[in-house]
């Protein structure tokens, strides 16, 4: 990206399109969308060099070459340049202290190897970070330009081993609807024995086969034998508790009928019962095995938000017996 055009911005219908060259592809002009706050900084670059005199040789690019001694300026900033100088410069000045997963003798964190940070790192965080959001191989081959779909679908392996991690982790703590213990004996118990429904997993067989798509009480959970929450799916109960319990308030200033009211305290103390036994299983492990879980169960509520976790079961079809 050094070598940016001064004008390597556009507009598309109202959407910023940035428009840059692959030396190393050897394709030039091809357009990626960006988000606004790049847009909105590189504007900014824009005007700031409009109010710096003009240098013929560098007067076309948006990061010109600062130049060397007893050197004209020509052309623009190096690859080179920009990582020995002013990224490490970065790095070094702006970035906070920066700790590593391993610990020193005395259990402290040890401080992150500041080398270990390059700019080519960011092509990978940026390929991983679509790859674990669910965007489809073939158009993240094409925003990475690699030749081979092999190479991208490294990063979906590396994605799928996250998910299969987190999986162990969180499959043993689920619970059925009074808040029992229900864990399940593995990861492949999980993924095949029950479906993701919206709070919680299902392990009624016919919505299992259905995808998850086939609940014969309408997704009434909290009230189902089959109903099998695990504390990745606590944000989600803790909100349905709350839009259940606004729900009554409308219900009661409606002045609806008693069975209605009673039906929304019903699911309310139901859903509760669930999600208070999981924070207390959460509250009483200790700190490290608890930090496992929380970030397990991100992981997978990220792969649901991104609507890029598939359970196997949700592809199973049964054979007839």
């Amino acid at each position: 990206m050094t070598s940016l055009h001064r004008e390597c911005l556009e507009r598309v219908d109202g959407k910023p399109t940035l428009l840059y060259d692959n030396h190393k592809r050897r394709r030039h002009g091809p357009r990626i969308a960006v988000s606004e706050s790049t847009a909105q900084a590189i504007e900014a670059r824009q005007k700031e060099l409009d109010q710096l005199p003009a240098v013929p040789a560098c007067e076309q690019w948006l990061f010109p070459s600062p130049g060397q001694r007893n050197r004209p300026r020509r052309s623009h900033l190096t690859t080179a340049q920009f990582c020995n100088r002013i990224f490490r410069d970065w790095v070094d000045e702006l970035i906070p202290d920066l700790v590593d997963d391993r610990l020193d003798d005395n259990g402290e964190p040890l401080a992150y190897d500041r080398t270990q940070v390059v700019p080519y790192g960011f092509r990978h965080a940026y390929a991983q970070r679509h790859a674990d959001a669910g965007t489809r191989p073939d158009v993240l081959r094409e925003l990475m330009d690699h030749r081979s779909l092999d190479v991208t679908m490294g990063y979906y392996k590396v994605s799928l081993t996250r998910k299969q991690e987190a999986v162990k982790t969180v499959a043993r703590l689920a619970v059925d609807r009074h808040g029992a213990p229900r864990g399940f004996e593995d990861a492949l118990a999980y993924e095949v024995e029950s479906v993701g429904v919206p709070y919680g997993g299902c392990t009624e067989p016919s919505n299992v086969t259905a995808g998850g798509g086939h609940c014969r009480i309408r997704f009434q959970c909290a009230g189902c034998d089959f109903y099998r929450p695990d504390p990745s799916y606590l944000p989600a109960l803790e909100q349905q508790i709350a839009d259940l319990r606004a729900d009554k308030e409308s219900a009661l200033a409606m002045d609806a009928a008693d069975w209605v009211v009673r039906n929304l305290d019903d699911q309310i103390r139901a859903y509760s019962k669930s999600a208070d036994e999981m924070r207390r299983k959460l509250e009483d492990m200790p700190p490290e095995e608890r930090a496992a879980v929380e970030s397990a169960s991100r992981e997978l509520r990220k792969a649901r938000s991104a609507a890029a976790f598939f359970p196997l079961q949700a592809l199973h079809t049964r054979s007839p017996e």
